[in-house]
């Protein structure tokens, strides 16, 4: 029992902190053996991009969103925008049509009347890209200026055939701990994806900002969860790197509520789920080597190993302590102990939940209640996905009021 329990432990230790540590050090041996990885800095290099948004029912942030488009430094006759609003009956349409018919040549719009989902506006408007690369994004995010030139810059090598962005949370300091949570999570998650980066490649890109070589976009299945994570990791399993751009980041705002967030992080560990069945090919080591190594150390133990590690960690923990000996050893004294931690932190976690419904923030409950939160989705997402409630169409979660933003 102590064995297993020590199993289940070092498996969440090292998902959440011995890999990051690992590849860290990894990273600096290649660093000694092989040098830097050769940085993409040619700023002249400006091939013809399409940059496609599905907007359905997006009418709220259709105005700012084209206004940030057109900010955004890259020559205006080498940007496509192509909008996905299929199905939409808030007037986004209409709207967009309006601006293309009075002179805005950038703007192209894929309308009708069918809601198929952004999957299937993704797979329908990669039929109308003409451009060499494309770059998807979400009609909620607003980009900063140099996001399209920071992207392509990379297309220079090619090696590469997909570029993620990264995803920045928009919090308050009165913010709700969700998004708080949200925000360090993405905040750890980067650091990952620039070591990633630097050792081999991403392992996966966030859906709203990454780029790809047209002419390695796979049709993706329409009832598709994480189409983001599946595309880029099949161009990685193609044998091209998906590199990092810190510097093109979308601006997000975090969910309204807990339990806006709690639907949207059960749908992304369904798809956690989904996405490892259909890409199994990947846990061949002897072929895909490094990727492998970091597929399964990034995302498979955490999505599908980590968060059932913890249970059977109390559980077994628990075993250990019951019943109590006549003589109390040293071993005996460290699990009881051990044990006391791990119902204090989730105790901690259960008050963080509770004062979040109620809007009342505490900093010191961030931690725990983020780290259960996240754990206890991913088994739901698991339930999600054993169910085959898999669609590729989702309800839009409610954002935090707009209001005057600080940065993650």
């Amino acid at each position: 029992m102590q064995f297993f329990l020590l199993l289940c432990l070092g498996i969440v230790v090292y998902t959440y902190l011995g890999y990051g540590i690992l590849i860290t050090l990894l990273v600096k041996i290649r660093t000694l053996v092989k040098g830097p990885r050769p940085t993409a800095d040619d700023a002249s290099y400006e091939p013809m991009v399409t940059l496609v948004m599905a907007a359905y029912n997006e009418m709220e942030c259709l105005p700012a969103k084209c206004q940030n488009s057109r900010e955004l430094d890259y020559p205006t006759e080498k940007l496509q925008l192509l909008f996905v609003t299929e199905g939409s009956t808030d007037g986004s349409t209409a709207y967009l049509e309006a601006l293309r018919l009075g002179g805005d040549q950038q703007i192209a719009v894929l309308g009708g009347d069918e809601r198929a989902g952004k999957v299937a506006a993704m797979n329908r408007a990669i039929t109308h890209v003409r451009t060499p690369i494309v770059i998807f994004s979400d009609a909620n995010t607003q980009l900063n200026s140099r996001a399209i030139r920071n992207l392509v810059r990379h297309f220079r090598d090619n090696s590469v055939g997909a570029v993620a962005g990264e995803k920045r949370i928009e919090v308050l300091d009165s913010e709700s701990a969700a998004g708080s949570g949200e925000g360090l999570y993405w905040k750890y998650e980067s650091y990952l994806k620039r070591k990633d980066a630097q050792l081999h490649t991403v392992v996966g890109a966030a859906g709203e900002l990454f780029a790809v070589r047209t002419n390695l976009y796979e049709t993706v299945e329409p009832d598709t969860l994480l189409d983001d994570f599946i595309i880029s990791l099949r161009i990685a399993g193609r044998g091209y790197r998906v590199e990092y751009e810190p510097d093109a980041y979308a601006l997000e705002r975090p969910s309204f509520s807990i339990e806006e967030e709690k639907k949207r992080k059960v749908r992304i560990a369904a798809g956690g789920f989904q996405s490892i069945m259909r890409l199994l090919y990947l846990l061949n080591v002897v072929r895909y080597g490094w990727l492998t190594f970091q597929y399964v150390s990034h995302r498979v133990l955490r999505w599908a190993v980590t968060p059932f590690c913890l249970p059977l960690i109390w559980l077994a923990n628990l075993a250990l302590i019951l019943p109590v000996p006549q003589t109390i050893t040293p071993v005996y004294l460290f699990w009881l102990v051990f044990f006391a931690g791990q119902c204090f932190f989730y105790v901690a976690a259960y008050i963080g939940y509770r004062l979040e419904h109620r809007r009342i923030r505490v900093k010191a409950l961030f931690v725990p209640f983020y780290f259960t939160f996240m754990n206890a989705c991913a088994i739901l997402g698991f339930i999600r996905y054993w169910r085959g409630n898999t669609s590729g169409i989702w309800e839009k979660a409610r954002r935090a009021d707009e209001v005057e933003l600080k940065v993650s």
